[in-house]
């Protein structure tokens, strides 16, 4: 049976858990039988298809931009597309909306202190100290969504939480 695509798009702060719940919904969604589906993960795209690119806003833009296409080719072709990346400013996540099918937003709220208990490799501590320039939630602004589909707190709920919340809403919407 042919199912139509759609983008769940994760966005929150970097360490806020994209990545891993974006994995844990892939491998239910491919657990329940699914098998068009692609994950889209900002550390990855980075070494291929956006390497070129740095964090400035115009670059951070350019990358959201891109990966936008990749992942309207990919939803309008019944692929479910679990796109993870900060994406810190709104008018690129409402240009995603507008162009992907099926677009379900999801916020990966997480309060800063969790975030820098969480932060293995000490990037937000050097960024509050100054020591990197343009880092989302320090010296860069994070856009917090106005009103995702979704929104999962990882500093309160765990992993299996907030992937059962997202499936069931997959559910709801006749998308699985």
């Amino acid at each position: 049976m042919n199912r139509e695509g759609f983008t769940l798009w994760f966005t929150g702060w970097s360490g806020s858990g994209k990545t891993t719940l974006a994995v844990a919904v892939e491998e239910e969604l491919r657990r329940q039988g699914l098998k068009n589906v692609q994950r889209l993960d900002g550390d990855i795209v980075r070494e291929d298809l956006t390497r070129d690119l740095g964090f400035s806003k115009k670059d951070r833009d350019e990358n959201i931009r891109r990966v936008t296409f990749v992942a309207e080719l990919l939803s309008r072709n019944g692929v479910a597309t679990l796109v993870s990346f900060i994406s810190p400013y709104r008018k690129a996540r409402d240009n995603a909306r507008r162009r992907c099918r099926n677009f379900i937003e999801v916020f990966v709220r997480c309060d800063q202190e969790t975030l820098v208990s969480r932060d293995v490799k000490g990037l937000y501590k050097k960024a509050i100290k100054g020591e990197i320039e343009n880092f989302t939630g320090v010296s860069d602004p994070y856009e917090e969504p106005l009103n995702p589909e979704i929104v999962v707190d990882t500093a309160r709920q765990s992993i299996g939480e907030s992937r059962d919340e997202i499936l069931l809403y997959l559910r709801d919407h006749g998308l699985i």
